[in-house]
């Protein structure tokens, strides 16, 4: 999708099939699809059957859809949509609000907190939700603390008291029934007699929590190889550690502190990843799962991006050789966000060297782990820019860091939940930050499927094109998937961004 000079959405219709042939939900409210033999117009992640191309037409706004002559579809309610134009283009109420209490949002802020970050009533998020899934959010956090829950009971062989806990339950009695009206049965009788708990040889040393060990699922393919070799080249000293293995640990921030996360690659399947986790508290690990799950990119599905974009000559290829290829995401929004401002200009190695020095200097350790966190975005705000300059960094990057850091700590949203053509203006109203560094944010840290930067050295060179400009036009028949042809190019340039 695109904007007309004027400021009005810009539909490219096979663009939008393409979107809405795959029910992804992170395209709800960019577009509205019609349907001309029903008269009944849809959310692109509408679970109803998608009607054959010549039958389907697309609209910027419920309204223009309604004044088009359509109904809404009883089953997805687009109509219960926040009306403007303007908010729809920009991502939906609903849909952001459904990935935030994914990734934990009610746990650590409350429903309350939750309607503070999206900027609106507690009220109104509650009516919209009600509308738009058919469930508030409370209970939308309770089928996920329940799932959670599930997942636990079938892979571990922790104490239910212990699960119903770290599923984020307030109370032994309160997850029984919870448990009972999701599943159907009591807790106990969702046990598997094979699970139990491990405790790596290789992990790193802490007597803070046992180590969780979990097989996140996922669709197959899933080209490893890219992953790890990303891991690979993004490691910090001091922060990360690579075992003999190529077993990946990181720190994960969380509520009660930060968590220590292993991907374990020798151990994990054709359609799951082993991790190991060592949470703080273990009433973090259900908001750890999902930062994991969107880091690793777990969630996309291949099949649906490689029959999108298989048939292209430039990216077509390049997919038949790495199928399953992701797209790495972010374990924390600002901590990337300011990763990539420390790596602006420079190479891997010497962003990789500035990062360490920085967690060396201000992040604090992890247990008895060795490692340290990255800094939070308050530390590092509070740092000053001159202390920033004596690790090394250039005097406008220290000052463009710390000018990011002074925005994320002042409440600049950079998640999944964040309004991303939001985000993008906030960034590039930053001096020192340009498309670049937002288009790559958007794509890692806010888990835009459509961001791609036209500016990057190595996506011109591949498409043979002398401007950004040239880029944005060639990758225009990518949409809505250019942010995964984007890594495919990368990876097929043996370079990781």
């Amino acid at each position: 999708m695109s904007s007309a000079a004027d400021g009005s959405a810009v539909i490219d219709p096979e663009v939008a099939y393409r979107a809405a042939s795959g029910r992804d939900p992170r395209f709800d409210g960019r577009f509205f699809l019609g349907v001309t033999t029903t008269g009944i117009y849809c959310r692109p992640s509408c679970p109803a059957r998608k009607p054959l191309r010549r039958n389907a037409v697309f609209f910027p706004s419920a309204a223009a859809a309604v004044a088009a002559g359509f109904r809404a579809c009883k089953r997805c309610r687009p109509d219960s949509l926040p009306g403007s134009r303007h908010w729809d283009a920009s991502g939906d109420l609903a849909a952001r609000a459904v990935r935030a209490i994914r990734d934990g949002a009610i746990d650590e802020l409350g429903v309350a907190g939750l309607a503070r970050r999206l900027s609106v009533s507690e009220r109104h998020l509650h009516r919209i939700l009600i509308s738009e899934v058919g469930a508030s959010p409370v209970q939308l956090n309770r089928t996920r603390r329940a799932q959670t829950a599930r997942t636990l009971i079938e892979q571990t062989s922790l104490g239910l008291a212990d699960i119903a806990f770290a599923a984020g339950f307030g109370s032994v009695r309160q997850f029984n029934d919870v448990m009972l009206g999701e599943y159907g049965v009591a807790p106990s009788a969702l046990r598997r007699p094979a699970t139990r708990a491990a405790t790596p040889d290789d992990a790193p040393a802490s007597d803070a929590a046992p180590t969780i060990v979990l097989r996140l699922r996922h669709r197959a393919p899933y080209d490893d190889g890219a992953m790890r070799a990303f891991q690979r080249a993004h490691a910090i000293p001091g922060m990360d550690l690579i075992g003999a293995d190529g077993a990946f640990t990181t720190p994960v921030p969380a509520t009660h502190g930060p968590a220590l996360a292993t991907v374990d690659w020798a151990a994990s399947g054709d359609e799951h990843l082993t991790v190991r986790i060592r949470p703080a508290d273990i009433a973090d690990l259900t908001g750890i799962v999902a930062k994991l799950r969107r880091w690793l990119d777990l969630d996309a599905d291949p099949q649906l991006i490689a029959d999108a974009l298989g048939h292209d000559p430039v990216i077509g290829p390049l997919i038949a050789a790495r199928p399953g290829l992701r797209t790495p995401g972010s374990l924390d929004g600002p901590t990337t966000a300011m990763l990539t401002v420390v790596g602006q200009a420079v190479s891997l190695k010497a962003a990789g060297v500035f990062a360490s020095r920085l967690v060396g200097t201000f992040g604090a350790p992890v247990g008895e782990s060795g490692l340290r966190a990255f800094p939070t975005a308050q530390t590092v705000a509070d740092a000053g820019a001159e202390a920033l300059r004596e690790i090394g960094l250039t005097g406008s990057r220290a000052a463009a860091l710390h000018r990011l850091a002074g925005a994320l700590a002042g409440g600049l949203e950079l998640s999944p939940a964040a309004d991303r053509a939001e985000a993008r203006r906030e960034l590039l109203a930053l001096p020192g930050i340009g498309p670049w560094t937002a288009d790559y944010i958007a794509l890692r840290a806010l888990g835009d499927p459509d961001s791609f930067a036209p500016d990057d050295l190595v996506l011109k060179k591949s498409l043979g094109a002398k401007t950004a400009r040239q880029a944005s036009v060639i990758a225009a028949a990518w949409s809505p998937w250019r942010s995964y042809a984007a890594m495919h190019l990368w990876t097929a340039s043996a370079y990781l961004p």
